[in-house]
């Protein structure tokens, strides 16, 4: 990979991958230096396969691949499947590797709590409030029981919902949801069970042979989402602020440029604060070895979700999102990328192996060639982050700096406003309904509506763009922007993620709600105009501020003049998240379809009938500007709805 031979490319190249001035520079830096990256590869792959693009592609038995021709024979696979069928097959498969994703996240989390609760792994319980408000959701009686023996409660109860046999719903669910939603998903029969029987069962109907019916498994796909929304999002959420705390406002900084000249930078990476909380804990207490060890100390920087856990609760700045990560390290100044789980490419190990970083994989499950395993069991986690930190620190020795180019672009940014931040700010504004600001002024038109704004880095589109231009819009006329994942690093980039943000961004009206609300709240001016709720898992976040806003106002979900959008979807995670954001009655923007247009059947379902159903539907939109419009007229349709 160091010495390919790769062609020159100016400056101005560069910004058709990335709006990003670091990731450009970085760009130019591997094309200088002979390093490939992931938009060298996408480059090599085209033109990527017609058929996979539309869904028409099945590989589900050892008769195929068949494919299904749009403009021609064949009509049919080999065992007479036909477009629809082929397409919504694959598109469950899809939600199952989501839901899958999400869930086996949310059971690592759980494993974690209990042995944390039964005093067999180094894990400090911080969330006592959270303790205490799960419990009471799950009805489990507090009387006299302490903080752990709450938790344990909690873990056991998590863990029965893994291991029901019955036929009931989802208890963490129905804890979860109104009653108007679980009503609305039990007569269409897709409330989950057991998530882990949900995921088995799916990938059996998916199977050859077994269901022919296209409309039978877009059912299922509801029921899928719902595994990764309760299973995955909301049991993650809340097992995770139980261990590491409820976020509260922290400033830090994004970008490349939050990197270190001088000290010895670590990047967490992956999506499980198990192991970056303790790395960041550790980090902090050898910093004197890395002192001694000529080093100014250590500086450590997040990249994806891993990254918002330790942004929300430490202040660790970020580094930059998913398509972000290669560049970080062809900065030549990152002695230890630690990774653990989800969204890490393969070739970090190649692009590391030109400079002196190392790459440490922690779980059995996310292994690297090339890579040095470190297997963080819970129990022996301060063991295991100890020997990774010594790890970074002995490399530092190693750090050529003639290769050393760190960008010096980086923008303030605060994280951390979880749904009991957001309430708190409200709280101060008034105490007795502190909900009621919002709604007044969704009411009054100062605020028009509230869209959510998720997901990921798709190298088929310009990194940051769509998603810039489309809160850029919305912020203008108005709108409330809170952000999670990926796209809340895109955001935290141009400086959206700070209070100057609000100036610069947000339209008059919102900009005096945000000032009225953060001066209230102490912060000495407004709040920023997209607030960052956290790592992909906290959704569930956005979820719960969705019903007490329609608990608060006595509406459904599906009634708010509020909408979702995953402006840079490429994860089966956000497929699966945005089929719960559907689930739940949201209007739900994506900028790339999923592999579905090869079906008239499945497109139509989901960007039309479904609204009938669920009351949310799919909105296909590459620009941004015209997204945010599209969610706009939205929004002002279920204004007038409300007579508002």
């Amino acid at each position: 990979m160091c010495d390919s031979n790769q062609c020159a490319h100016s400056h101005e190249h560069y910004h058709h991958h990335t709006i990003d001035p670091a990731a450009a520079e970085m760009l130019e830096k591997a094309n200088r230096e002979h390093i490939e990256t992931a938009w060298d590869r996408y480059e090599q792959q085209k033109p990527q396969c017609g058929f996979g693009d539309l869904g028409l592609c099945c590989r589900n038995c050892l008769q195929g691949p068949c494919r299904v021709n749009p403009f021609g024979e064949p009509k049919e696979g080999i065992c007479g499947a036909d477009a629809d069928l082929i397409v919504a097959r694959n598109l469950l498969r899809t939600i199952v590797g989501g839901a899958a994703s999400h869930s086996d996240h949310s059971y690592m989390a759980i494993h974690c709590l209990k042995l944390a609760a039964e005093g067999k792994a180094p894990y400090q319980l911080k969330g006592a409030d959270k303790i205490k408000s799960v419990a009471a959701k799950l009805g489990i009686n507090a009387k006299g029981k302490s903080d752990n023996d709450l938790a344990l409660e909690i873990a056991l109860a998590a863990l029965a919902d893994f291991g029901s046999y019955d036929d009931e719903p989802m208890k963490w669910l129905k804890a979860s949801v109104s009653a108007e939603r679980l009503e609305a998903w039990n007569k269409l029969g897709v409330l989950p069970k057991n998530p882990d029987r949900e995921i088995r069962t799916a990938m059996h109907q998916t199977s050859m042979g077994v269901d022919g019916s296209p409309v039978n498994l877009l059912l299922s796909c509801l029921k899928l989402g719902l595994v990764d929304g309760y299973a995955g999002l909301q049991m993650g959420t809340d097992v995770q602020d139980i261990l590491f705390g409820i976020p509260y406002p922290v400033k830090t900084e994004a970008n490349l440029g939050v990197l270190s000249h001088d000290k010895v930078n670590i990047v967490v990476h992956g999506h499980m604060p198990e192991v970056s909380e303790k790395i960041v804990e550790w980090a902090r207490k050898l910093d004197g070895e890395a002192v001694a060890a000529g080093a100014a100390g250590i500086n450590i920087a997040g990249i994806c979700c891993s990254g918002n856990e330790v942004l929300m609760r430490q202040g660790v700045p970020l580094a930059g999102n998913y398509l972000s990560q290669e560049l970080a390290i062809i900065t030549g100044a990152v002695e230890l990328m630690v990774v653990d789980v989800q969204c890490f490419m393969p070739s970090i190990t190649k692009v590391a192996a030109c400079y002196h970083t190392k790459v440490v994989t922690t779980t059995p499950i996310g292994q690297l060639p090339d890579a040095e395993y470190i297997p963080f069991t819970h129990e022996e986690a301060d063991k295991k982050a100890q020997e990774t930190v010594r790890m970074a620190i002995a490399a530092y020795a190693k750090r050529d700096p003639a290769k050393v180019q760190i960008p010096s672009h980086k923008s303030e940014a605060w994280g951390g406003f979880s749904v009991e931040t957001i309430v708190g700010a409200l709280s101060k504004v008034d105490a007795e309904k502190p909900l009621k600001p919002l709604v007044d002024n969704i009411a009054a038109g100062n605020i028009l509506g509230a869209v959510g704004v998720v997901g990921c880095n798709n190298v088929k589109l310009t990194q940051d763009k769509v998603t810039v231009e489309m809160v850029e819009e919305l912020l203008a006329n108005n709108v409330l922007v809170v952000a999670t994942g990926c796209t809340a690093h895109a955001l935290a980039k141009y400086g959206f993620l700070s209070p100057a943000g609000a100036k610069k961004y947000a339209g008059e009206k919102l900009l005096a709600v945000l000032t009225a609300v953060g001066e209230a709240a102490g912060l000495g001016g407004p709040l920023p105009p997209v607030l960052h709720m956290g790592s992909c898992v906290d959704n569930s976040r956005i979820g719960d501020l969705l019903n007490a806003l329609a608990a608060y106002l006595g509406v459904a979900v599906k009634d708010l003049p509020v909408a979702a959008s995953a402006p840079e979807l490429q994860h089966e995670k956000a497929v699966s998240i945005g089929t719960w954001a559907v689930a739940m009655g949201v209007f739900t923007h994506i900028s790339i379809a999923p592999f579905v247009l090869g079906s008239p059947l499945v497109s139509k379902v989901l960007t039309d009938d479904l609204e009938g159903l669920t009351g949310g539907k799919f909105y296909v939109e590459a620009d941004g500007r015209k997204a945010a419009e599209g969610i706009m007229a939205h929004i002002r349709n279920k204004r007038k709805a409300l007579g508002i």
